[in-house]
């Protein structure tokens, strides 16, 4: 009698843990349909990918308030480069996950389904006393600051807040 009882009890678990478990990353963001993500946790607006090629800071900013909002068919005035904390939380530093190969070959993971064509992302963080803005690397996991001319690797990627 009593291993049906603690069978009926692991079932009953095994049922419903998942169902009131914690949001997984399939919970966080939607896939729009229209070349963007929404990420509930953080209420943002992803673009579904970079610029796709190397570009400097300057470019960058003009990129995602001028070329990207055309391209996807929807009408934001708000598109801006985001921020160190916004990008970090799309790392996906979990041990034993794959992540994708860059068409700039660097190997990058991330939580949101968003495809980057190289791992190093501007961020919206500049220096005033400096020429300098920070970036974002999605292989290693670290921000380093680099002169805002410097083209080579770095990706510019759209982000909004949601109203």
């Amino acid at each position: 009698m009593a291993p049906e009882r603690y069978l009926r009890i692991l079932v009953f678990l095994l049922v419903i843990f998942p169902a009131v478990g914690p949001a997984g990353a399939g919970d966080r963001f939607t896939d729009n349909g229209d070349g963007t993500v929404s990420d509930h946790e953080l209420g943002l607006m992803w673009s579904q990918t970079d610029n796709s090629g190397d570009i400097s800071w300057p470019q960058a900013e003009k990129w995602v308030l001028f070329t990207f909002p055309y391209t996807i068919g929807k009408q934001f005035d708000d598109w801006r480069l985001p921020t160190l904390a916004e990008l970090q939380s799309l790392a996906d530093e979990r041990k034993g996950q794959p992540g994708y190969e860059t068409d700039c070959g660097q190997r990058v993971k991330l939580l949101a389904p968003i495809r980057l064509s190289c791992g190093w992302v501007w961020t919206s963080e500049t220096d005033a006393s400096a020429p300098t803005a920070e970036v974002f690397n999605f292989n290693k996991f670290y921000h380093y600051k680099v002169r805002k001319a410097h083209t080579r690797g770095y990706r510019a990627l759209a982000v909004r807040n949601l109203k």
